[in-house]
């Protein structure tokens, strides 16, 4: 029997859980993201979006709604955000017509470097329980698995390694006879016979 000390050094569970691990983290950052960019136009998700919009060349909304892993009709809503106060401009694609450009202007530009700089306190904030090298290896890391994860196909890839490591499902337990005798066998009566009355 295990008793409440024993029980008490046990490592929890949960400590080793990936799941639970990224849940506290991402809950915390949210929340202190939410916080730092609420007078940002579109929240968190308008500083993403201008985020991937201002790296590289202009790309089209469909490019940027599957990198960030938003729907088409969400990232239309934001970029009409960010648009409002002059930090992007839809420009018909040359290649394309059918397809729209986002392009940053110097305003949003402008707008990006001083939000990033309030970001990234909170980022150091959260991060405030490693050294300045731990926390250039968690970022790297992250990186790595985010990139990697980002490149699977979850319908497909994941699934099959979820079905590799999923136990076999335990037999049905039988149903627990009723207390008492044994059940009996039913006669079945036969059907009793009719006289036609003669008329």
């Amino acid at each position: 029997m295990t008793s409440a000390t024993d029980a008490r050094d046990r490592p929890d569970p949960l400590d080793d859980d990936l799941g639970w691990m990224l849940g506290i983290v991402f809950r915390g950052y949210v929340r202190a993201a939410e916080h730092a960019l609420a007078e940002f136009p579109g929240g968190p998700r308008g500083y993403q979006v201008l985020t991937a919009a201002i790296n590289g060349p202009a790309r089209n909304q469909g490019a940027i709604a599957e990198e960030l892993g938003i729907d088409r009709t969400v990232l239309t809503y934001v970029i009409d955000d960010l648009e409002g106060p002059g930090f992007v401009v839809r420009r018909a694609d040359p290649a394309d017509r059918r397809s729209r450009l986002v392009d940053v202007t110097d305003a949003g530009h402008a707008a990006w470097e001083r939000w990033r700089l309030a970001l990234r306190k909170v980022e150091s904030h959260l991060l405030a329980t490693l050294k300045p090298a731990e926390e250039a290896t968690l970022r790297a890391l992250l990186q790595r698995v985010a990139c990697s994860a980002q490149a699977v196909d979850p319908l497909r890839d994941l699934c099959e390694v979820v079905a590799e490591v999923k136990p076999d499902p335990a037999p049905p337990t039988p149903a627990p006879l009723p207390t008492g005798s044994a059940p009996t066998a039913r006669t079945r009566r036969a059907p009793a016979t009719r006289t036609r009355r003669r008329t």
